[in-house]
């Protein structure tokens, strides 16, 4: 997906830093994006963007509050009357979740959230993975079943 069209629009000050103050590669791909789209805008218009090196920022460049990025998505889901209430933290862990009922390994899934250590991913999402482990032993019995 190009995000160039709108990256121009992202900043935030950091916000989404973790505590190991890691960044997840979801954020890194954002950064490059936006970067690449203000090397393009500042030769086209002569401005330059900021150093900071912000996801979330006004048309000029400069940083917007946090709250800015929580409330537009409150309004574009209550434009959208098929969806339902979220957060825009709740995306972060639909996020997780997807990621790990597809199989994507625990480790993988831990440094896109930028989590220190996989421990953490294991213990907050250890719902997740105890559902994909019934499901396992569900398909194992399957085959064995299948084999006799």
């Amino acid at each position: 997906m190009r995000l160039a069209a709108w990256a121009h629009m992202l900043g935030f000050r950091g916000h989404f830093s973790t505590k190991s103050h890691a960044y997840s590669i979801t954020l890194g791909s954002l950064r490059a994006d936006r970067a690449a789209h203000q090397r393009e805008y500042a030769i086209a218009a002569g401005l330059l963007g900021t150093k900071d090196g912000h996801v979330f920022t006004t048309g000029w460049g400069e940083p917007i509050y946090p709250d800015t990025v929580t409330s537009l998505m409150t309004k574009l889901i209550r434009a959208n009357q098929q969806l339902p209430h979220a957060r825009l933290h709740d995306l972060r862990h639909l996020h997780a979740t997807t990621l790990l009922l597809s199989g994507v390994p625990v480790h993988v899934v831990a440094a896109r959230l930028g989590h220190a250590d996989s421990a953490i991913t294991l213990r907050v999402y250890a719902h997740v993975i105890r559902s994909a482990e019934t499901a396992a032993a569900d398909i194992f019995a399957q085959a064995v079943t299948a084999a006799c």
